[in-house]
């Protein structure tokens, strides 16, 4: 690509995209182009210091005059409720598990990476940089991944201290170990527990601010609708889920910090109440949803077994580091007794196609290869529906070189989790794995300041309260009685349509179309059955749909009906996204977009931009708007794992 200089001096390299395809047509509307104004310049490693030194503070005894609501208490929210209310701030926590400690965050196993170079292994904050952007396929903000790099150091620091108790070397230094895509060992980990050492550390900061007055905890309490007045977020219309109680809470900012919508697949990793309800509703207000479509899909969780499953489980990542994944050679080997298979026919296929990285390339990539060679009829394990979803990850190298003593220390929490599943001994037969629903990359646009102009989130939150306090309201506002209408509205809708058919077949129906047409492969035919599908299974949902219960009362089918409504609609929002971008990118992969050897296939010329996209009213078109990416510090290459 041309290169040409920017304001600041630096040479771009890239120039913007000109989408020449167009599979959406008529679909959506195209709407302005957009920037993120609030991204600092300068060379890259000096834009985050210099912001923060740019940026307006709040006094002391200004902060004691602002409310903030933040809604989500995982890794994200609870710790941006522990920061708030030690720096003084009046914070209200909202989630609506009956403790914060039950955020999803907790059921992250794997490990968490910082570039702190423990290992002498070539590692640094430039080297983080560049594997995240090229993991992304170079879908992202280089100036926000920059951030990332730069901050996650602390971030270790910040976690040691709150007695996170990190896995240590015999010396009792940190120990590290490595994750997919990179070559380098720079996660942080806690055996196959990350997460909820993590969580455990943040909720025990936020517990201490609870103590302390600052913050004030509402669990079982679902967030249904945001408040804007003037343009800003002033507050949340929330349910009490006990109760049934319609609540409202007004404050000068709004956080949202409420997790992925993975769940929209129905069986995917995520637990199962996670949703989308929070981020749609402020989408409906106004918010951006920028590339909804991406789908990060994990590949190692335990296959899915029948058609009775809620939810799947998912497999650590680290499990890549000592385990080897193969398939038989040949299909008549899928039913054998793995151990009774020789090596000379077994395929190690991602030592195979991927000589530099093997079994650590990245997941998008893992799960894609073990998809085609499930679909080449070597996958194993019982069948399900036509065929076999499952793949081996053998660890008998690892117990013949480490001993059996070293993989339990490392992995036991997990192998044990794997056979109170499946009822077989991972330390004697191979696991079976298969590729599932994770999180998404996708989610609300914000700029460089993490504000979505209606809400914003903790780093830079300084600067938008340097404004406040801001004017007070009231109840009586009237959109805030607008917005508890809309609410209320809603939920006797649900009440009163008593059709024939359970929220959860719906959720059910709508989750097969999405991993069928919008799943780890999306074609063009397939993505506008996908869209036409969903339309009509919601215009059924709106007519027949059956909601049990009162409104004033613990009521789960109520619960369920808000989020799969909220789903509903991002799922044809998503099949949207997918049809527009003909390209394969990460964790978006068009068959008419890949190379000879099947590799996904990027398009810059054509969408190397976000893809914001704006709610288009009931019945109306969602509007597109393109942020192009541009690239100061990076050369942007068809990634290779080979």
């Amino acid at each position: 690509m041309a290169s040409t200089v920017d304001v600041s001096g630096n040479t771009v390299m890239t120039t913007p995209p000109n989408q020449q395809s167009d599979d959406a047509h008529g679909y959506y509307t195209l709407g302005e182009k957009i920037a993120d104004t609030k991204a600092p310049a300068g060379p890259i490693k000096d834009r985050w210091t210099t912001h923060k030194m740019n940026n307006r503070l709040v006094n002391p005894a200004n902060r004691r005059k602002l409310d903030v609501i933040i809604v989500g208490t995982g890794l994200a929210g609870g710790a941006a409720a522990a920061t708030l209310g030690e720096a003084g701030y009046n914070v209200k926590s909202f989630c609506y598990q009956d403790s914060p400690r039950r955020a999803h965050s907790i059921a992250a196993q794997g490990g968490i990476n910082a570039a702190k170079n423990y290992k002498e292994d070539g590692d640094s904050t430039y080297r983080l940089f560049y594997d995240t952007v090229k993991g992304g396929d170079y879908r992202s903000r280089e100036s926000n991944v920059y951030r990332l790099a730069e901050v996650s150091a602390n971030i270790i620091d910040q976690c040691v201290a709150q007695g996170v108790p990190f896995a240590r070397e015999y010396g009792g230094l940190l120990d590290n170990r490595s994750f997919g895509g990179v070559q380098v060992s720079r996660t942080f980990y806690a055996r196959g527990q990350t997460g909820q050492q993590l969580l455990i550390g943040a909720y025990q900061a936020m517990e201490r601010q609870v103590a302390a007055g600052t913050v004030t905890q509402y669990t079982r309490h679902e967030m249904l609708e945001l408040i804007i007045v003037d343009g800003k977020a002033r507050g949340i219309i929330a349910r009490d889920m006990v109760t049934g109680a319609i609540e409202t809470h007004l404050a000068d900012v709004v956080v949202l910090a409420s997790g992925g919508y993975g769940n929209v697949f129905f069986l995917s990793t995520n637990a199962m109440g996670s949703n989308v309800t929070a981020a749609w509703r402020a989408h409906r207000k106004g918010a951006y949803m920028a590339n909804p479509c991406y789908t990060q899909i994990h590949p190692t969780c335990i296959p899915v077994s029948g058609d009775h499953q809620s939810k799947l489980t998912l497999m650590s990542e680290s499990l890549r580091n000592d385990g080897r994944i193969w398939v038989p050679k040949k299909a008549e080997d899928c039913t054998k007794d793995p151990r009774d298979i020789p090596e000379e026919d077994r395929d190690y296929y991602l030592e195979r196609i991927y000589p530099s990285f093997g079994n650590l390339v990245p997941r998008d990539i893992a799960s894609r290869q073990a998809k085609n060679v499930c679909d080449e009829g070597r996958g194993v394990g019982p069948m399900v529906g036509d065929f076999r979803r499952g793949v081996y990850l053998d660890f008998a190298d690892a117990i013949k070189r480490l001993g059996e003593d070293a993989v339990r220390e490392k992995y036991d929490n997990l192998f044990d989790m794997y056979e109170r599943i499946t009822g077989e001994n991972p330390y004697e037969v191979p696991m079976r794995i298969y590729p599932a629903v994770h999180y998404v990359m996708g989610g609300l646009w914000v700029d460089y300041d993490l504000q979505s102009g209606y809400f914003v989130l903790p780093n830079t939150i300084r600067e938008y309260l340097a404004d406040g306090p801001f004017d007070a309201i009231d109840e009586s506002h009237p959109e805030v009685v607008a917005a508890r209408t809309e609410v209320e509205d809603r939920i006797q809708k649900f009440l009163s349509i008593n059709g024939t058919r359970t929220v959860d077949s719906y959720h059910k129906e709508l989750g097969n179309i999405m991993w069928e047409y919008c799943g780890m492969e999306r074609t063009e035919d397939g993505l506008r059955k996908a869209i036409d599908m969903i339309r009509e299974l919601k215009a059924d949902f709106w007519s027949n749909v059956k909601v049990l219960g009162t409104a004033d009362s613990l009521n789960q089918s109520l619960e369920k009906a808000g989020r799969v409504a909220d789903f509903l609609e991002l799922g044809e929002l998503m099949c949207i996204d997918a049809l527009n971008r003909r390209e394969s990118c990460g964790g978006h992969f068009r068959a008419e977009s890949q190379t000879e050897d099947g590799e996904a296939l990027r398009h810059d010329d054509e969408f190397a931009y976000v893809a914001a996209w704006e709610f288009g009213g009931e019945g109306g078109q969602p509007v597109l708007h393109k942020e192009d990416l541009v690239y100061t510090a990076i050369e942007m290459k068809q990634r290779s794992y080979k």
